[in-house]
């Protein structure tokens, strides 16, 4: 089983930006495919990057990219979400995501391990 846990969620202006972390546990977690997805009050949930098994490639929603960067350090286990730029429209709570198999197309679609989720806040 693979444990996921986030932070960095925060409020912040337009225009401005934050980075999200995502620890992982697990016996061979720098191989899944990671990423974040994010849910709006009153909408479903929305994909928003994904990154590779050792970060070997990348995948982004059309809302964000250009403006989000995923990363990951290996070492540590840890996958970010760099996010610059931030609208309104990007206020959700952001969720850290796993999958043993999925590579980031895919996964963009389907997933198998959650983090709990973390607020951000973009105000106008």
């Amino acid at each position: 089983q693979v444990q996921l846990v986030e932070s960095g969620g925060g409020l912040v202006q337009a225009g401005g930006s934050l980075k999200l972390s995502c620890a992982a546990s697990g016996r061979t977690v720098s191989s899944y495919t990671m990423g974040w997805f994010r849910r709006a009050p009153g909408k479903e949930r929305e994909f928003v990057a994904a990154i590779a098994g050792f970060g070997w490639t990348t995948y982004y929603a059309d809302s964000v990219k250009d403006r989000f960067t995923i990363s990951r350090d290996i070492a540590r286990r840890t996958v970010y979400l760099q996010m610059s730029s931030l609208k309104p429209e990007d206020t959700a709570v952001y969720f850290c995501a796993a999958d043993p198999k999925r590579g980031p197309l895919e996964f963009s679609r389907s997933c198998d391990y959650w983090g709990q989720g973390t607020q951000v806040t973009v105000s106008s």
